[in-house]
């Protein structure tokens, strides 16, 4: 895990296994172990960033339309202001 280089958050760090899956669906279906140890990695790293309580946000983009720049599985984690809804 490491910071985004363009935060959208006072706290948005990407969290990504090291093996290859194109998105977080692909991830799923493949190893679903490895794609929950990937969202309990998240919440470990929201609990150290102090995000937990007032909340926080766990992204996965898949495919062009909805964000995806880099076609390997990986989730945004953002917090440290108010995430809306519907985002966007």
């Amino acid at each position: 895990a490491f910071r985004d280089i363009n935060p959208q958050a006072p706290t948005h760090v990407l969290v990504i296994p090291k093996v290859h899956y194109p998105d977080a669906a692909s991830l799923a279906l493949a190893e679903p172990a490895l794609a929950a140890e990937l969202l309990r990695e998240a919440g470990e790293i929201a609990a150290q960033e102090k995000t937990v309580e007032p909340g926080y946000r766990i992204v996965f983009n898949t495919g062009p339309g909805a964000g995806q720049t880099v076609f390997h599985a990986h989730a945004h984690l953002l917090g440290g202001r108010g995430l809306e809804w519907p985002p966007g």
